[in-house]
């Protein structure tokens, strides 16, 4: 049986939809390969929960705004759900459950004991003062406190929320609860329990994977990085002072080149001082098309999903994509990168960093107690490299591409989580 979505005129497709379509495509890859009967694949495709709510915002102007926000509980057979929180323009519910979806095989496929979740709220960050943004905040956690809860939901950073948003979620829960509650949250400011190494845990994930892939010294690899921000700039980072050539990087303002390699840290006080990559003095400019068909070793997406399609797939000469962001590759694209031979390190396994490190912040808040940032780093790249070895080990087994094995992996524990628990009347 396949599960798709509605099929929608071709122009009208969201892509938040494009990327629902995306996830459930590779379910039913992965279902195939599991021979898993219908009544489970419909499970395992529809999300456990799913909340959609109108969240005003007072203006400082004295004007109210109105957004909508959601929150998506896709799978909670393994543990509590788990899932970032995204304040983006283009924010849909089609996003989110697709991305709560990923979530799900993502902490199965990497063995800790989360279920998958997501949360979003279609607005434009960056056009909100401090005092909206905590507003906005706060409102939206007020409408949907109800799933939320360290053993039940524990949200978590995503595009255009930090720290400071964990601080005031967490904040607004406790004040509702009536005590400090630490893990309701993770990524959170280190004075309110957040973990050391939490901020570049998913960066630096994505710097093992590809590591792991390479297989060789990473000295003098090539890398283009797409997306300069929260994931791609420190990934760049980790990646040079691996010994890596960083020579092309893009963010929203656009994209420089240096065939010498660019130096990372230097362009990262660049862009902290001016606000992006555009006019960085040390490198040429670049458009954001051409990043892609660099003639590089590695290429590191890490902005948004769907950014690799059918049309851009022919043109990519990187022999190797780890990719930093959830769903950035279609699956169109993945049948094209796969014929012309390109490895791709998928979003569920390169990504997994971010929600190792957040496990084992939510476990230091639960036991009231906290590791070294070493040893944060050991458990992290041992939990990393393992998922990897597994990963490359079925893919080659059974003849299939790392994306199509880690979906093996992560929705046979699901799954397997199903049916040991079997079906409340």
């Amino acid at each position: 049986m396949s599960i798709m979505v509605p099929s929608k005129t071709p122009a009208l497709i969201t892509p938040g939809q494009q990327a629902l379509e995306s996830a459930l495509h590779q379910l039913n890859q992965a279902a195939e390969q599991l021979g898993l009967d219908d009544g489970l694949r419909t499970m395992l495709a529809t999300p456990r929960r799913s909340l959609t709510v109108s969240v005003p915002v007072r203006r400082e102007d004295g004007r109210m705004d109105v957004v909508q926000g959601f929150r998506v509980q896709h799978n909670v057979s393994r543990g509590p759900a788990k899932g970032g929180i995204r304040f983006h323009p283009s924010t849909d519910i089609h996003e989110v459950t697709a991305l709560a979806m990923w979530m799900t095989w993502k902490c199965a496929l990497v063995g800790i004991p989360y279920g998958g979740a997501k949360g979003g709220v279609a607005v434009d960050p960056t056009v909100l003062t401090t005092r909206e943004l905590e507003r906005l905040t706060r409102r939206y956690v007020n409408e949907i406190l109800p799933l939320i809860g360290p053993e039940k939901d524990i949200p978590a950073p995503d595009v255009g929320t930090d720290e400071q948003t964990m601080a005031w979620i967490m904040d607004t829960y406790s004040v509702n609860a009536g005590y400090s509650v630490p893990g309701v949250v993770t990524g959170k400011p280190m004075t309110l329990g957040g973990s050391l190494g939490r901020a570049g845990a998913t960066s630096r994930g994505v710097q093992i994977a590809a590591l792991a892939a390479l297989g060789r010294s990473p000295e003098g690899v090539t890398v283009a990085v797409q997306g300069f921000g929260k994931v791609g700039a420190l990934a760049a980072q980790y990646l040079s002072d691996a010994g890596a050539k960083v020579v092309a990087v893009s963010d929203v303002t656009g994209a420089v080149h240096s065939a010498r390699g660019l130096d990372v840290a230097d362009l990262r006080a660049w862009v902290a001082e001016t606000g992006g990559v555009t006019g960085y003095r040390h490198g040429d400019t670049l458009g954001h098309d051409e990043l892609f068909e660099l003639d590089v070793d590695v290429l590191v997406p890490a902005a948004l999903e769907g950014v690799i399609t059918e049309a851009n797939a022919p043109r990519i000469r990187a022999r190797l994509i780890v990719e930093g962001a959830n769903g950035p590759t279609t699956p169109e694209a993945d049948e094209i990168l796969a014929a012309n031979g390109t490895t791709i390190v998928p979003d569920i396994l390169a990504n997994a960093g971010g929600v190792i490190v957040s496990y084992l912040e939510w476990v230091q808040n639960m036991q009231a107690f906290s590791w070294s940032s070493n040893e944060v780093e050991v458990k992290l790249r041992d939990l990393m490299e393992g998922a990897f070895g597994e990963v490359k080990s079925l893919a080659a087994e059974r003849g299939l591409t790392l994306r199509q094995a880690a979906h093996v992996i992560g929705v046979g524990r699901v799954a397997e989580a199903h049916q040991m628990r079997g079906l409340y009347p």
